[in-house]
This record gives C-alpha cells, structure tokens and sequence, in this order.
C-alpha cells in the first residue's frame, strides 16, 4: 500500500518540483542548448527538429534580426551585416585580431577595448551579439519545456581568460538569463562522458571547436571530477582549417583579391569541403563568383592533410603542456575524449590516436556532449539533484599576483589552482608615514611587472602614518567558480578596506596566452637574476631611507667627519644601486651598514638614557 503526504493547505513543500535549467554550448561556429527530462540530459531542437542553431547574426535595414540557419543562408549575400564566429571577438580589441584581411566585417576599436562591428543596424558589440544568439537559444528552451527558466549553465573555453568570461556572462545577461555558473569546456564534456559511461581514472579531454582549442586533464573518481592542468589556444580552431582551404582555392583558381561577397562565399565553400573530406576521399569544390568566373576544382583528403598538418601539430603542444603540468606520462592516461565538431576530421583522430597510443573515445557525438554535461550541472544547481552527487574541481589557467616594489610580481594564486579559490598575504608599508598604496593585479608566469598582464589597479587608503615596515595590509584574491577574480585590500590594525571586481576591457592576446608559460620556462634563470637585483636595489634604497632619516633626526650625534663619512658612503650606494651588478650593490649595503654601526649604538644609548631621564633606577621593577 502507498503512503500518501498529508499537508495543510498551502503549505507543502512541493517535493515533486521540478525547476526548469538549462546548459548552453555557446559555440564559434554551432550552438546547443540542453536540460534534463526524466533523469536524463537531452539536447533539445527547434520546430524543424535541429539541435544544432548555426552562431550567425544577420541585421536587417528595418531592424529585424535573424539568428540561426536563416542567417546563415545570407552570409555570402549580405556579409557585411551576417556576423559568424563571434565568440573570437569576445573580450578582444582590435589589436588582438591576428589577420583581418579575410573578415568581411567593418572593425571599430574603441576606448573601452573590445572591439566592434559596423552594421546597417548600428554599431554591435560581440556581447550584444552573442546575446542574440543566447536570446534564440532561450525562446527554444522556454517552448520546449512550457514554463520560465530558473538558471543556465553556460560553458566557455577553459583557456578564456577574465576578459572573455566577463563578456559571454554579460550577453548572458542581455539575453535575460540568470547564469547559474560558467562552466569549462572539456569539463562539461566529462560530466557527460564520465556519468553517460560510469568511468573512473584520468583522462584528457581534447576539445578543437570552431574557433578555440582546449585540453584538460581531469581524474574522475566516485562523482568527484578534479581538473589536474589545462591548457589550450584560444585562437586556434575550425575555422582555421577553413581559412586554409580558402587560401588553397585562392591559389590553385589562380583569383585576384576578391570582394567581401565572394570571400564570405569561398569561406562558406571551404567549410561545407571540410565537412564532405570529413566521410569522403575527395570534394568538387564549385562555385560562381560576383564576376561570373566559374571555380571547379578538385580537393584531396590527403592534400587536406597537407594544406593543414601544422594546425594539427600546433593542438599536441599544448596537450605535451598539460600532461607536464599535471605530472603525469601517456602511459598513465586511461582515455582521451574528442570534442568539438572539429575532432570530426580523420587527421586529427589519427594525431590524437598516435600521440596517446589508444584509439580515442567517440562514442558520445562531439558536437553534443559539452551542452549535455552543462545541463547537469545546471539541474544540480538549482536543487533537482543533490550536490552530494557531483563535485566539479576546476582549475585557474594563468598565475595571478601583485606588483611589489621593483617592479616585481608576488604570485598571490598560482596557474592551475583549483576553483573556486580564495588566498591572502600580507604586505607593509615602504615609507614612514605611507598612509596609500597601491594595488596592481597581474596575471601571468614570469617575475618582472614588465613581463606579465596587468589586470587592475586600485588604491587602499587611510592607513595610519606608522614607521616603514609597520602596517600589515593584508590582500586577499578571490576567483569564482566562473573564474572571475575579486581583490580585497585590509590594513589589519584600523580595519581600512578598498576592494575591486576585476573586468578588464579586453583579455589576452593569442601570442600573450601562449607565450606566458613558454616565456616563463625558457627564461627562469634570467627572472631569477633579474628578482635578484631587483630585491638588492630595494634593499639598497630602504636603507639609504633609513639612514638619511636618521641623520635628519639625530646627526647632532656624529662629529663633522664622522657624518661625512656616512654621507658620502649613502652617495656611494645611491650610485651603485643605479647599475646592474647584484654583487657590487650588496657590497655596499655591507660596507654602509658597516660603517653606520657605532651611530645605531649611540642612537639607542640616547634612547635609553631619554627614556630613564628623572628616574630611579633602584627603584624601577624588572
């Protein structure tokens, strides 16, 4: 017999309540949205049964706005006001577009950094216009599930940076979604892959979408999935391989510089080619161009492999990255996950299959399994599945630190920290009476502030006047598990605080991103000599300080010569420390120290004596 829950009128808890979340793949070239029905993740389609919604724009004269398939066919006809592949210019300005020779779109940079795209509509921000696309997604969803959304989960690269992960959760918010947390990537795709497949044990996530790449390694244990490094490139993508066969077609037809029409054509072309080599051995490439030239030409798997074997290679370095940073030896590697429609081409299944040495897993359709695994993770979150059921341990790409003095960079939160994280340390003042600082946040690898991003600067002010050294402002970072960074500065003995929510205007660049970690392993020993000499030279100046200080208060100490002496070894130090020689700056800091020894007595002698003056000594208690 059934048991029945008897409650008075208006006050159950409702324990059959579904809320309705959902998980978005927003994708460069292709976009998703799936939830969970009956316990299940399921990728839900529009009124003509697609899954997948094509990430175009299209602005019209009369303000209309198509998204999607319709926008799509307009592309090489109208491609000046069809936006595609948006999410490379989320978080980005002007300077951070490698190559805008073959972009039909109209380019303005701006003083707030991203850049923006001209339209017959106005001016558009990559955030406003993926936020047409998110927009799209959400009237699907609310059809298909017949009520209103409590949250989205919303993935990103796991190599976006604070920049990039700002912007997609504003176009979340144009589009009027609640993001219940921006998930990772190749994450996401675990989620689904380990749960749709009971697995445990380490494995890599190879994620080659439209526009970026990723790799993460993640061990999977009993619901707990604990990212070990990332790594990654967020300008390397499919659309990459498409500009190749483009320039290909280029070539081979013999075709002057074209116009912005019959570019977007050839660019359309090239992906519907790769798609076909993709299944086949060989593709007719056709197409009449503005001018009425005729193209037909024939395209080879193999020379597709050619045309695009260095794309291929530049995903391993980072993957070699990755299995460095997390420690671990291909052997020790139990599958390798494929996502992304890109992962679709034969030569990049064959490089991953050989690097690995294992046949990569495929089972789940690349293009699906990222959306599949957010939308898990936004049913945990709002409550209709235990939290005790799933744990995500994800992890920060890049170090994050502060500028101190000599333009040195104290790591606050190291590269591949696990989120959400939260860690402090305690500074002080460099000058008597300081009563400001000022805080830099950077983010990157290497030692000097020269060589890192900056992030933001802020002030922390009223600190009471103290001697040097004095004060202890403590600094705390906080990153999110969107990986979003908050910094809290707090002078410990009046309890002062300045804070600030870190949203630079543009992120790093690709050569930025990349170059970090390789810069900061080929030139460690150079940052070590450059912190070196940095910290002999604050040394130096502290006590030139200290000194001068000294003499200003109590020089009526010191005979003539013998204050002459100390000044001119002040002079002394003041010169060297201008030079490169850590040794010869130490020395003098020695030699000045050695010389200012009998006045450090003398001064603390009058101290003590200033102190007693009037008193007992007998009858002072010890």
């Amino acid at each position: 017999m059934a048991l029945l829950q008897i409650a008075e009128p208006g006050m159950s808890a409702a324990p059959h309540q579904h809320k309705l979340a959902i998980g978005i793949d927003l994708g460069t070239t292709n976009s998703l949205v799936a939830t969970v029905q009956s316990g299940m993740s399921t990728v839900l389609q529009d009124e003509h049964g697609h899954a997948l919604l094509p990430s175009v724009v299209r602005y019209l004269e009369n303000g209309t706005i198509t998204v999607g398939h319709i926008a799509q066919a307009a592309q090489s006809a109208d491609p000046k006001n069809t936006i595609s592949s948006v999410k490379r210019f989320m978080g980005r300005g002007i300077n951070d577009i490698p190559d805008t020779t073959h972009i039909p779109y109209k380019f303005r940079d701006t003083d707030a950094g991203m850049v923006q795209i001209e339209t017959c509509a106005g001016i558009k921000s990559p955030v406003e216009i993926s936020a047409e696309i998110l927009r799209s997604l959400k009237a699907r969803a609310e059809k298909a599930l017949g009520g209103e959304l409590t949250g989205a989960v919303i993935t990103v690269p796991a190599y976006f940076d604070d920049a990039q992960r700002q912007a997609t959760k504003d176009a979340a918010r144009l589009a009027g979604l609640t993001v219940l947390r921006l998930l990772n990537e190749p994450t996401a795709a675990a989620v689904a892959y380990g749960l749709d497949n009971a697995s445990e044990g380490v494995y890599v996530i190879y994620d080659l979408g439209g526009g970026t790449f990723d790799v993460s390694i993640l061990r999977l244990s009993k619901g707990i999935f604990e990212v070990l490094s990332t790594n990654g490139d967020s300008a390397l993508g499919g659309d990459d391989f498409d500009h190749r066969i483009f320039c290909w077609i280029l070539s081979e037809a013999q075709l002057p510089p074209l116009n912005q029409e019959d570019t977007r054509l050839l660019l359309t072309k090239a992906r519907e080619v790769k798609e076909w080599l993709s299944e086949n051995p060989e593709a007719q490439v056709t197409s009449v161009l503005s001018t009425g030239k005729l193209i037909n030409i024939k395209l080879s798997a193999d020379k597709l492999v050619e045309l695009t074997q260095n794309l291929v290679t530049k995903t391993l370095n980072p993957t070699r990255k990755a299995l460095r940073d997390a420690g671990l030896s291909i052997e020790e590697i139990k599958g390798v996950v494929m996502v992304g429609g890109a992962t679709r081409m034969p030569q990049i299944r064959q490089a991953v299959a050989d690097f690995f040495k294992q046949e990569p897993l495929t089972n789940l359709d690349p293009d699906k399994v990222v959306a599949l695994g957010a939308a898990t993770q936004a049913n945990v979150l709002v409550g209709n599945r235990s939290d005790d059921d799933l744990l995500l341990l994800d992890v920060i790409p890049l170090s994050l630190g502060l500028e101190t003095m000599g333009g040195l960079v104290e790591r606050v939160i190291p590269r591949n920290a696990t989120l959400p994280v939260a860690r402090a340390q305690d500074f002080t003042t460099f000058k008597d009476g300081q009563t400001a600082m000022s805080i830099h946040v950077l983010q990157g690898e290497r030692e000097l502030v020269s060589d890192c991003r900056s992030l933001a600067k802020f002030e922390l002010r009223g600190i009471p006047p103290m001697a040097a050294g004095a004060a202890r402002i403590r600094v705390t970072f906080q990153v999110d598990a969107d990986g979003l960074l908050s910094v809290t500065a707090r002078e410990q003995s009046s309890g002062v605080v300045a804070d600030i929510v870190v949203k630079p205007s543009y992120g790093l660049s690709e050569d930025e991103i990349t170059n970090m970690l390789k810069s900061s392993f080929g030139s460690a020993e150079q940052d070590k000599q450059a912190r070196a000499l940095r910290e002999a030279i604050v040394d130096a100046d502290r006590l030139i300080e200290a000194i001068n200080a000294a003499l200003a208060q109590d020089g009526n100490l010191l005979s003539a010569d013998e204050k002459s002496a100390i000044e001119a070894q002040v002079q002394a130090l003041k010169t060297t420390s201008q030079g490169s020689d850590k040794d010869s700056i130490i020395k003098a800091v020695e030699v000045l120290n050695h010389e200012t020894e009998s006045f450090a007595a003398r001064r603390m002698d009058a101290s003590v004596k200033q102190a007693f003056a009037g008193q007992d000594l007998n009858k002072l208690e010890l």
